[in-house]
């Protein structure tokens, strides 16, 4: 019977991420073919995606690339959007398990919509199972479409005029609008991330009003140390 009650939750984890994969691997061919298209070998962006897997991370290194940045530079770009994720990790940390190798394969598989969908979750169990049939299916989905992609080359035209940079965001805003609605002071959160990131864009470089949006953060940190002293 648990076994049974395991696959039917194992089936509705499937079914709700069945989204995320989709548009997971629509972005992911976008990716490979805008690579490739851009003159970078095939293997470039395919073993990019294996090794490296940070979506716009990986966006952002091959710009740099394709527009005559060196390595180094590409590199740093990355690094610089992907900082991000170390407070992703941080808040799955206990979700993704205890083990060396459980928390080895967990960091690659940490992205913004596996984060999302975990904590989305009722219950420590079903977040853990959430995040690791998330994150296995993504990642595979993922590099299928870059693979895809890679090899359809310039086939594609120009993958920018089917908007497919606005799958992603779209998929991110039904993932964390149930709790956004739900808890006030994770709606100011966000409020507060969103009115920075708004504020800082027509001034910074793509990518950093990202970060700086996660200033909101520590206003969920001082709302939560001010509720625990009262207490």
């Amino acid at each position: 019977m648990r076994s049974l009650l395991r696959t039917s939750r194992d089936r509705s984890l499937i079914r709700d991420s069945a989204l995320v994969w989709l548009a997971s691997g629509i972005v992911g061919v976008s990716f490979g073919a805008v690579s490739v298209a851009g003159g970078l070998p095939m293997w470039v962006p395919v073993v990019m995606s294996l090794v490296v897997y940070a979506g716009s991370a990986q966006f952002s290194a091959v710009g740099v690339l394709l527009a005559g940045g060196g390595p180094v530079a590409a590199a740093a770009t990355g690094l610089l959007l992907n900082t991000r994720t170390a407070a992703f990790g941080l808040a799955v940390a206990d979700i993704i398990g205890t083990g060396r190798a459980s928390r080895f394969l967990g960091a690659h598989l940490v992205t913004d919509e596996t984060v999302a969908f975990a904590l989305a979750q009722s219950d420590p169990l079903r977040q853990r199972r959430a995040f690791w049939i998330s994150g296995i299916g993504l990642f595979a989905v993922w590099n299928t479409g870059v693979l895809a992609g890679a090899l359809a080359g310039g086939a594609l035209g120009d993958t920018a005029r089917y908007g497919l940079d606005a799958a992603f965001p779209a998929v991110l805003v039904a993932l964390v609008l149930p709790q956004v609605r739900a808890d006030a002071t994770v709606r100011r959160c966000a409020l507060a991330g969103a009115a920075v990131a708004l504020a800082v864009t027509p001034a910074v470089p793509a990518g950093v009003p990202v970060l700086l949006a996660m200033g909101g953060l520590f206003l969920h940190r001082r709302q939560r140390t001010s509720v625990e002293a009262a207490v």
